[in-house]
């Protein structure tokens, strides 16, 4: 409908309808196109093969950290809390990961490991700091975490702006220094491809989640406190020691996708704006990846594509990128139509069904007959 072409050809449609059949087909067609073009293959570089194959890891790029936090927030689903402070546990991490990688030199391959450890055990602390709030008052996860997020955001704004702490030194900017080369991740396919050591990490991360959850008996745990608290309770389970357990491994899974973004993306400083959304964005993912690890994984490679193609959509086809909160947005509500559906028209679940009931007689009408 906005498209120039749709609309000149819609001005004669009745003397000419197939000429605006085909303006909506090419328009539709062009902005799919584009959208392969820019986040799958290059299909018009074919004489320069790295043009190329560059969409595919600008996807897997912007996929690694919405997998790494989606994860975070799935295994919280799947005990049953609510973990929006994605945002939160991603600038600890970074901002842990940072400083150990801007400021403390260390030999090459230590100085990498040292600096992932420390920002996983950041996003792991505060994470963990919302089920202990949850296991020893109660707290509800949900206003922790919020409230949590603007403590980090705000602390980590302090720090960037204090000299001695973040701030690079000699600049007045709120900016931390630049990573030390031994600090960032290392390509996986040259520098000619923006795809590092972090991925690997995020599919790794994924089998973990896995296997503690299907493989485990922390995992079985985590899956009898998010079916019923209560009954996993009379069972034997210690339910507040399950949610300082599980928001400790969901704040260490956030916060690699903020280690990832301080020390895969780029060798220079971080602002505090640097989880660009991805902490909410990962509830969507972990939403539509129904909270599987491999349903978070694959989702998480969909987002990317979406926002790897949505820039040469913008170039191509004059589509603005915003269509890609269009279109999460969409996703959300879809998702969350059929339970709503369900409870208006007071329709069966999934995972039941109409059962026609066998009347039942009663003793003294079989004695009666």
């Amino acid at each position: 409908m906005t498209d120039e072409g749709v609309q000149e050809a819609a001005g004669y449609f009745f003397s000419r309808p197939a000429d605006t059949l085909r303006a909506i087909a090419d328009a539709v067609g062009g902005a799919y196109a584009a959208l392969f073009r820019g986040s799958i293959f290059n299909y018009l570089r074919p004489d320069d093969l790295v043009a190329a194959f560059r969409p595919i890891t600008e996807t897997l790029a912007n996929a690694t950290p919405l997998i790494a936090a989606g994860l975070g927030v799935a295994l919280a689903f799947r005990v049953g809390l609510f973990n929006i402070g994605g945002r939160g546990q991603m600038l600890i991490a970074a901002a842990a990961a940072g400083y150990v990688g801007a400021y403390i030199p260390m030999p090459p391959v230590i100085h990498l490991i040292v600096a992932l450890v420390v920002g996983i055990i950041g996003g792991a602390l505060w994470g963990g700091l919302v089920g202990l709030l949850k296991a020893r008052t109660g707290a509800h996860e949900v206003i922790v975490t919020i409230m949590l997020n603007y403590v980090a955001f705000y602390l980590v704004s302090y720090l960037l702006r204090t000299e001695g702490a973040l701030q690079a030194p000699g600049q007045n900017n709120p900016k931390s220094g630049p990573m030390l080369e031994t600090a960032v991740f290392p390509d996986l396919l040259g520098p000619q491809y923006n795809l590092n050591l972090g991925f690997i990490l995020v599919v790794l991360a994924t089998i973990y989640v896995w296997y503690l959850l299907n493989r485990s008996a922390m995992g079985f745990q985590f899956r009898a406190v998010g079916e019923n608290p209560h009954a996993a309770r009379v069972a034997g389970i210690n339910v507040g020691s399950v949610y300082v357990k599980v928001m400790l491994i969901a704040g260490a899974l956030v916060g690699l996708a903020g280690v990832y973004q301080v020390l895969g993306n780029f060798t220079g400083g971080f602002a505090a704006g640097l989880d660009a959304g991805i902490g909410f964005d990962a509830i969507t993912v972990a939403l539509l990846g129904r909270s599987k690890p491999w349903g978070v994984f694959f989702a998480g490679i969909l987002f990317g594509a979406l926002k790897a193609g949505s820039y040469t959509m913008q170039a191509a086809e004059g589509i603005p990128v915003d269509i890609v909160l269009v279109v999460q947005s969409f996703i959300v509500l879809f998702i969350a139509a059929p339970p709503l559906v369900r409870a208006i028209f007071r329709l069966p679940t999934p995972d039941s069904s109409f059962r026609w009931r066998v009347p039942s007689i009663s003793r003294t009408k079989e004695a009666a007959r």
